[in-house]
């Protein structure tokens, strides 16, 4: 069983009163998560990842098209799906007077839990989330990668079995990025739940996302695991050599997607550069060349973005 199943959702927003504007937010989305999985869907600000997310929340109805999360129906039963699930928004807002405990106790009994199961609960997120020092510290005192921690431990009271993220990093400073991101990895494990992040960092979405789907303008350009839409478009890794002797003819090396000298830099596209690499130096090294400088890199996600979201896709 898919934990979300998606088919053709749309929403469009309509603006203005003597002369409606009509915005188009999503075009027909579908997509399937299985369980267990970190699932990104990527994209610019405006692709309509919020929007996504706000309907699977059930917070927003779609305008067409379907939805099941964990075999309920979004439509027809909102309260049971609800009951499920939570949401962790980058724009997180609480009650500004209440403690760091108050809000977790306060969100533990909108979800039904017993006096004593809000108590558990309650200390086992702070000490989890590293909130426990703050307990008693009111919401605008805190700082901005503390108020994030504090909206991922709320996501968590009721133990979802699906967790939506809404751009979980967005305004922190890289050193408490790289604490929210490390957490989120740990959740899949230690909470047994299935991850729906939406996110614009690409490089975010890379070194969390099993799967990624990108997003733009209201529809899916391309969906699978990183690694494979890499793959997909033929992008390679890159191999540069600074070398000296005689440049050898490179044709017909397996794995070489092309190739290309300029002030004196050889350029290699491979398919793996791991793979490629050793014959590579053996047929330099075979024909005299020398190779002074060596660099590796791989394609990022924001570079198949930026392929799959030319025309010709």
């Amino acid at each position: 069983m898919w934990v979300v199943e998606v088919e053709g959702l749309a929403k469009t927003f309509v603006t203005g009163w003597l002369r409606p504007r009509r915005r188009e937010a999503l075009a027909g989305v579908s997509l399937r998560v299985p369980p267990g999985a970190i699932y990104g869907i990527v994209g610019p600000n405006g692709a309509g990842k919020t929007t996504l997310l706000s309907i699977l929340a059930t917070i927003l109805t779609p305008d067409a098209g379907r939805a099941t999360l964990l075999g309920l129906d979004l439509t027809r039963e909102p309260a049971a799906v609800r009951q499920r699930l939570n949401l962790v928004s980058g724009h997180a807002n609480f009650v500004w007077s209440l403690q760091v405990a108050e809000i977790l106790d306060f969100y533990a009994r909108l979800y039904g839990l017993t006096a004593r199961e809000r108590r558990v609960r309650v200390e086992e997120l702070l000490d989890w989330c590293e909130l426990t020092p703050y307990r008693a510290v009111p919401y605008n005192e805190l700082s901005t990668g503390l108020k994030q921690r504090l909206a991922l431990a709320k996501g968590l009271v009721n133990r979802p079995e699906l967790l939506l993220l809404d751009e979980p990093t967005v305004g922190l400073d890289p050193d408490m990025a790289l604490k929210v991101r490390a957490q989120i990895a740990e959740l899949r494990a230690r909470e047994r739940v299935t991850i729906l992040l939406c996110t614009h960092y690409m490089r975010e979405a890379e070194q969390l996302c099993d799967q990624v789907a990108f997003l733009k303008r209201g529809l899916i350009l391309a969906e699978g695991a990183p690694a494979d839409l890499k793959r997909r478009l033929g992008l390679g890794d890159a191999i540069r050599l600074r070398i000296t002797g005689r440049l050898p003819d490179l044709a017909g090396l397996p794995g070489l997607l092309h190739w290309a000298v300029q002030d004196g830099l050889l350029t290699c596209t491979v398919d793996e550069a791991a793979t490629r690499l050793p014959s590579l130096l053996g047929m330099l090294e075979a024909r005299g060349a020398r190779v002074e400088e060596l660099r590796v890199t791989e394609p990022d996600l924001e570079d198949v973005f930026v392929e799959y979201a030319k025309p010709h896709h």
